[in-house]
């Protein structure tokens, strides 16, 4: 009988983790900014997910609960982590060569304003416009109003169009 138990909860789970998994790495990827990082957020976060199954009541609700994982476990790795940081500027050509990759100055452009912007405004719109989230998922998922949601969305998007109309404008 508990082999029965066990192979529903395994189904259960691989169910919700086929559907969303995608979804967790990307969330993961723009929290993170390192894909080898964001692997590693969300492997820790589908054991913790595997560990905590029984706590998600309603299905409906799986994605929001395994995003709000991976937030957690993201947080948990910089909580833990402390960053060796490198000067740039005393780098040797070669190593200069290894930052670069190919340019598109206008993606990059975007990607630096969006990453700029304080946490409370880029997590949303991260959600919104990359992840499809509603509003009411957004404020679930950060634990706010859906009006709080919606002015950090506004005033992101402003930031967000300020930085890029002074960047045009240099």
């Amino acid at each position: 009988m508990a082999s029965n138990a066990s192979g529903a909860r395994k189904r259960r789970f691989d169910e919700q983790v086929s559907v969303w998994h995608g979804d967790m790495y990307r969330y993961a990827l723009w929290l993170c900014r390192d894909p080898m990082l964001a692997e590693d957020v969300v492997q820790e976060a589908l054991l913790r997910a595997w560990k905590s199954l029984d706590t998600l009541r309603d299905e409906s609700a799986a994605k929001q609960w395994l995003l709000t994982i991976v937030r957690r476990e993201n947080a948990r790795h910089w909580e833990r982590k402390r960053l060796q940081t490198v000067d740039i500027d005393a780098l040797t050509p070669a190593q200069t060569a290894l930052l670069g990759e190919e340019q598109d100055t206008e993606r990059d452009d975007v990607r630096a304003a969006i990453f700029k912007l304080p946490d409370d405004y880029r997590e949303p719109l991260v959600l919104q416009v990359l992840m499809g989230y509603t509003t009411e998922e957004i404020a679930s998922a950060m634990g706010i109003s859906g009006g709080a949601v919606l002015t950090r969305l506004h005033r992101a998007r402003h930031k967000l169009k300020a930085q890029l109309s002074k960047r045009s404008a240099q």
